[in-house]
């Protein structure tokens, strides 16, 4: 899994928002909150439009964790 979405769900805590809250504003579908909740992709209209309603910007809502297996990809010589 590369993409987190830990960040958005911390977002969404310390603003005191529930997820139907974002989905509201964000216009998402509860399928796609599934999506983020797993660390699942989603395009990027669906991050565009939870920045746009949360007035944040991308690396406020997630972040880039490379696997393991991406790890030893770029070690290797």
């Amino acid at each position: 899994m590369a993409i987190q979405y830990h960040k958005l769900f911390d977002l969404l805590r310390r603003r005191g928002m529930k997820k139907g809250e974002l989905m509201e504003l964000a216009n998402l579908s509860w399928p796609t909150m599934s999506k983020l909740s797993k660390g699942q992709s989603v395009n990027s209209d669906v991050q565009d439009r939870i920045c746009a309603a949360l007035n944040c910007q991308p690396g406020d809502i997630m972040e880039y964790v490379p696997d393991e297996g991406a790890k030893e990809r770029t070690e290797r010589p």
